[in-house]
C-alpha cells in the first residue's frame, strides 16, 4: 500500500473499540486475532495500542469472535461472562477421543433405536444447571500442563468435572445418524462435551461434526465481520477520520 496514512491521536481503536470478527472454519482464535493486530500496528500504524479477545474458538468451529481495544480491553471480563449461543451439528454413532473430528474415530455403536422423540426427551435432560466434565484436548490445566498436551502425548489423565448452565436447548432438525441443536449457555460449556454427552444419553454415541458460535450476549453474527473484511472496513474508517 503506498499511500502514506496520516495518524491522528489519540486514535478511536486506542481509545477503545468493539470489533466483531467471524472467525472462519481452519483458523485458530489468535490468527484472526493477530492478523487484526497485524494491521493496526503496522498498516494504521497505531503502535500503542492494546488488543485482545473476549473468548476463544476451536479452530474447527466459526462465528462470533469479540476483539476488544484500547480502553475497552477492561471489559473482556464482562464478554467472557455473558451467555454464548450456538449452532451444533452432532453426529451420532460414533465417537472420537478428542470429541470432535480432530481425531480419528476411535468407536461405532448402533443408532436405529435413535428417533425424534427420543432426542426431545433427552435435551430436556440437559437444560439448566448441569455438571459436565470437559474433553481431555482442551485448554484445561492438568499439574500446571495443558490437558491437550497430555492428550497428544497419549497420557491419560480425568478432568475435574465443572458446573454450567444450559438457558436453552432446541432441536432443530433430526436424521438418525445427525442431530442440529441451538444452545444458549453459560461461559465454560464445552458444545464437544455436550455432543458426547447427549451420544451416551441416547445409548449410542457422540461428536461434534460442525458448530457455529452466533451470539455472545447482545453481540450477534450477523455484525461479524471475516477478518480480511474486518481490515478494509478499519482502513476506511481510518480514512475518513
Amino acid at each position: 500500500m503506498s499511500e502514506k496514512l496520516r495518524t491522528t491521536s489519540p486514535h478511536p481503536l486506542q481509545e477503545g473499540a468493539i470489533i466483531r470478527i467471524y472467525k472462519p472454519k481452519g483458523w485458530t482464535s489468535f490468527d484472526a486475532v493477530n492478523k487484526v493486530k497485524w494491521f493496526i500496528k503496522n498498516t494504521l500504524k497505531l503502535k500503542n495500542i492494546k488488543i485482545g479477545h473476549a473468548g476463544t474458538l476451536d479452530p474447527l468451529a466459526e462465528g462470533l469472535l469479540i476483539v476488544c481495544t484500547g480502553k475497552k480491553t477492561k471489559e473482556i471480563e464482562q464478554i467472557q461472562n455473558l451467555p454464548k449461543e450456538y449452532i451444533a451439528t452432532i453426529g451420532l454413532g460414533k465417537t472420537t477421543p478428542s470429541y470432535d473430528l480432530e481425531t480419528e474415530f476411535n468407536a461405532s455403536f448402533p443408532i436405529e433405536h435413535i428417533n425424534q422423540e427420543d432426542v426431545q426427551k433427552v435435551l430436556t435432560t440437559f437444560h439448566g444447571k448441569i455438571s459436565q466434565t470437559p474433553p481431555l484436548f482442551s485448554a484445561k490445566k492438568i499439574g500446571g500442563k495443558r490437558a491437550y498436551v497430555l492428550a497428544r502425548s497419549g497420557k491419560s489423565r480425568t478432568l475435574e468435572p465443572v458446573t454450567i448452565t444450559i438457558y436453552e436447548i432446541e432441536l432443530m432438525d433430526f436424521k438418525p445418524s445427525e442431530i442440529k441443536i441451538r444452545i444458549l449457555c453459560s461461559k465454560g460449556t464445552y458444545i464437544r462435551s455436550l455432543a458426547h454427552d447427549l451420544g451416551q444419553a441416547l445409548n449410542s454415541g457422540g461428536y461434534l461434526k460442525e458448530l457455529v458460535r452466533t451470539r455472545i450476549g447482545g453481540y450477534t453474527i450477523e455484525t461479524a465481520s471475516t477478518p480480511e473484511e474486518t481490515c478494509s472496513r478499519l482502513l476506511q474508517d481510518y480514512r475518513n477520520l
